[in-house]
């Protein structure tokens, strides 16, 4: 039968086609023009009849026959046939005719028209159970049943229904909420001037190529109250989510992040509630806490599976990636390829690692009750916290506190106990610069109205050891000390040290442990030890072997924990040489270098050090040499800046005074008068001290913000005196003079002027130290040539001293002369001591004081129990 179709030249009329091989143009015609189904079993030559009533058998053995040729209707029209010959089509041009006839039978489907049209592939009335349609459907089923649980969400999140918050904060709804809450948060959350700040910290974040967004936890509680509940409750649970809303919100402003940092951090700083280490119990298990302490030793960056794969040994498969917990080791089960047990490998190359450190903090020295050792915790330091802090850090962390399964444990105990760990989230090295941004506006205007009084260096000197009588030239020393010198380092070469060293000799009873401890009270990171019991290891660092993972650690010592503070050591001549020599470096370098086990490397001991020694054989000998004194080497007496000598010589009206305050500060300090104060006498003559709670925020003050440069300095003046010190040195056989000495008078100036908070160092304050180092120098002298050096370096040592402490040194002397005269030639002690004003105005004139009348009114004069009688011209004593 011969098929008829219509020419497409002209599409104003269309012909039917009764037979074809080819499937029809349009459903509707076909219904409604095709004749009936005719029997065609006379084509194929066949009279016998089929038997359709178990239904047809395709795969037969006469299923050759379906694919007989019919020529009847294998009968074309010539005019649609195309017979011409085209040229090769490229690859672009063919996906551009492809492209355009798709284009064309997609709009002449939606007009109903064309070969692949609605109905061809469904019915018409089946649309609801197209593919894509039912799966729209579905998806928006979804939508609208998630739209239906979360206004309950939204506006009752802090309904747990039941839950607990780990739980609660997993479930979907919540988790979404709580994802989208933070994220609206770090877009909107501004400061006072309305400026965005977690978008201006993003772009920070990213333009250092960092991984860690710090979120402050006062301003998310301010903001988002339900969502800072929850997170030191679940904190794992809660910093993931924070993680994930931080990475989107990230991407969102710089979409090609990814390829730097594949993972975004959010660290909580500023957690209200400061945990100390022994207070941790059960109760902050699995919680978010903060505490602080002195790093002392930390290991290796070691890397750590984060998103594990394994290669199946059997089959080949790569199974994962399997996220690895801290705990324990994840492995996969069963192979989902060949259904296999194993044996599995770890594959290297596909596998995730992060960086991990583990270091462990102990308790600040400062801050452990008398009696009571030091607790340490370990914690676990992840990502871009590893190397952060340093042993001889003072840390304060935020992190998780949590406990992991410990065979060990368990064997020693004889029962189930679990090692406790902190795994950190943020840390921030304290300096003494976070210290002063504490200090509130009122006490920064009182810090600067008390560097204003005219006095202020009396004061300074007057606060150190209140409870201890007299010694003013080690107070003088200790207060400079605590105040230092500036730390120079030319070029990133040479590094010059700013803090000042100090030594104090003398005889027992002298109180020199008594400054020591008063210092640790003072003091910033102050570290207490003994020569006696200090070694040399235990004074800078050492190398262990670790407990559980068997490798060597660097653990720090004295020197090392008292970085950026004061190391104090008592009993200091009772180190054995060894010991001693092993802190050269740490004195002058302020570095401690090890190199042991394999671990090479160079810890920070920027530190003041004061130490306190008794001389040999337990009493001063004035007639020795102060080298001949001590039982201590040239290069460790190199380098202290001050020696302090401390004599316990008998003198009627010191003891007498002395005797006075000490019984009157027992009476002013005893538990029955704490309500009741009495000041005694003593007390309250000569500069008013500075409260010790001022005194430690003037001090911290001045270390950090005034940094006291030199400018016309008489280096005339100082070269001359050290040509002169070192003569006189090499006449007497002292302690040898060096270019130490001409840098600890330059440090000594700096530090005066830092007490005064002056940015520049001036005249006054170099004359200070030259007469600091001079009285160092002489008191270190033998009795014989002490007098003549004083004579010699006077016009020093009399700068901007006292002329009441020098009449009445003089005095003194005159009145110590005639008790002497008297007990020599009459064999008896006097009661009543009379000195000439005349002798006494002829030793004035000999230092330049002319007028004495201030020095007769004046209460050091009457405390001293002299009487000046005007028409005798005497000096009356009452011994």
């Amino acid at each position: 039968m011969d098929a008829q179709s219509n020419p497409t030249s002209s599409p104003g009329r269309r012909r039917v086609i009764e037979f074809s091989s080819s499937p029809p143009r349009d459903r509707s015609e076909v219904t409604e023009n095709l004749p009936n189904f005719e029997d065609e079993t006379n084509l194929l030559g066949r009279d016998e009849e089929i038997d359709e009533g178990e239904g047809e058998d395709l795969f037969g053995d006469n299923m050759e026959n379906d694919y007989q040729d019919i020529p009847q209707l294998d009968t074309f029209d010539e005019e649609i046939i195309d017979r011409e010959d085209y040229d090769t089509m490229s690859p672009g041009t063919r996906a551009a005719a492809e492209r355009e006839m798709r284009d064309r039978d997609r709009s002449m489907a939606d007009r109903g028209e064309g070969r692949i049209r609605r109905g061809l592939l469904f019915d018409v009335g089946d649309e609801d159970e197209r593919p894509g349609r039912r799966r729209r459907i579905l998806q928006q089923a979804g939508e609208h049943e998630t739209m239906e649980e979360m206004p309950e969400a939204i506006e009752n999140l802090e309904d747990l229904k039941g839950h607990s918050i780990s739980e609660w904060v997993t479930m979907i709804g919540p988790r979404l909420e709580i994802k989208n809450r933070f994220k609206q948060f770090l877009r909107t959350y501004e400061d006072d001037k309305g400026a965005s700040v977690y978008r201006e910290k993003m772009r920070q974040m990213c333009e250092a190529n960092k991984q860690s967004l710090i979120v402050d936890y006062n301003g998310l509680a301010a903001e988002q109250s339900v969502i800072a509940y929850f997170l030191p409750e679940a904190p794992k649970e809660m910093l993931s989510i924070f993680n994930e809303a931080a990475r989107e919100v990230v991407l969102s402003l710089f979409p090609n992040y990814h390829r730097v940092a594949s993972e975004i951090h959010v660290r909580i700083s500023e957690l209200p509630l400061l945990e100390e280490i022994r207070s941790l119990r059960q109760l902050h298990l699995n919680q978010l806490i903060r505490t602080c302490g002195v790093v002392t030793s930390h290991t290796g960056v070691l890397p750590q599976l984060s998103l594990i794969k394994f290669d199946c040994l059997k089959c080949g498969n790569v199974i994962g990636p399997l996220a690895q917990a801290q705990g324990k080791e994840v492995k996969p089960s069963s192979c989902p390829e060949c259904q296999s047990y194993g044996p599995f490998d770890v594959n290297m190359e596909q596998t995730v690692y992060r960086n991990y450190q583990r270091i462990t903090i102990q308790e600040s020295p400062g801050k452990v009750a008398a009696g009571r050792l030091p607790r340490q915790k370990d914690a676990i330091l992840l990502g871009d916290l590893v190397d952060i802090c340093k042993p001889g850090h003072e840390i304060e962390l935020t992190g998780i506190y949590t406990n992991s399964f410990d065979g060990s444990l368990n064997t020693i105990n004889g029962f189930p106990v679990f090692s406790t760990v902190v795994e950190a989230n943020y840390i921030v090295v304290k300096e003494d610069k976070e210290a002063v941004e504490r200090l509130t506006e009122d006490d920064v205007k009182e810090i600067k109205a008390l560097s204003k009084e005219d006095n202020i260096g009396e004061r300074v000197m007057a606060s150190i050891a209140p409870s201890i009588y007299g010694h003013d030239n080690i107070k003088r020393a200790i207060a400079l000390s605590l105040f230092s010198g500036v730390p120079k380092n030319p070029g990133k070469k040479h590094k010059v040290r700013g803090d000042i060293n100090i030594l104090l000799c003398g005889d027992p009873g002298t109180a020199k442990s008594q400054f020591l401890k008063y210092v640790t009270k003072v003091a910033q990171r102050p570290v207490f030890t003994t020569g006696q019991g200090a070694s040399a290891v235990g004074l800078t660092a050492y190398v262990q072997k670790h407990p559980v993972t068997r490798e060597w650690t660097l653990e720090a010592g004295a020197l090392v924990l008292a970085d950026q503070g004061v190391c104090l050591i008592d009993e200091f001549d009772k180190m054995n040489d060894a010991d001693r020599t092993s802190i050269h470096e740490a004195m002058e370098q302020q570095t401690i270098s090890i190199s042991k086990a394999g671990i090479v490397a160079s810890l920070q001991a920027r530190c003041a050090i004061i130490a306190a020694a008794n001389p040999i054989g337990g009493r001063y000998d004035p007639s020795l040499t102060f080298a001949e004194n001590v039982d201590l080497t040239e290069p460790i007496l190199s380098r202290f800046d001050v020696l302090c000598v401390v004599r316990d010589t008998v003198d009627p009206v010191i003891d007498e005074r002395m005797a006075r305050f000490v019984t009157g500060s027992h009476m002013r300090h005893h538990p029955a008068n704490a309500s009741h104060p009495t000041e005694d006498q003593d007390t309250v003559s000569g500069p008013k001290p500075v409260p010790q709670t001022l005194l430690k925020k003037y001090i911290m003050y001045a270390r950090t913000t005034v940094l006291p440069k030199l400018h016309y300095v008489d280096q005339d003046k100082i070269a001359a005196l050290y040509a002169e010190l070192r003569r006189e040195s090499m006449a007497t056989g002292s302690i040898p003079i060096t270019v130490r000495h001409i840098e600890s008078m330059i440090r000594l100036a700096e530090a005066h002027a830092r007490l005064h908070l002056r940015d520049h160092v001036r005249e006054d304050d170099i004359n200070i130290a030259i007469r600091i180092m001079l009285e160092s120098f002489i008191d270190t002298q033998k009795f014989s040539v002490m007098k003549n050096m004083r004579h010699t370096f006077a016009k020093y040592l009399s700068y901007k001293k006292d002329n009441n402490e020098l009449l009445m040194f003089i005095l003194k002397q005159l009145a110590k002369d005639q008790v002497v005269y008297s007990r020599s030639r009459f064999g008896d002690d006097l009661q009543n001591v009379e000195i000439p004003v005349d002798e006494l105005e002829e030793k004035a004139r000999q230092i330049n004081i002319h007028n004495l009348q201030p020095f007769y009114e004046s209460d050091l004069f009457i405390q001293n129990r002299f009487i000046h009688d005007k028409k005798k011209k005497t000096i009356l004593l009452t011994l």
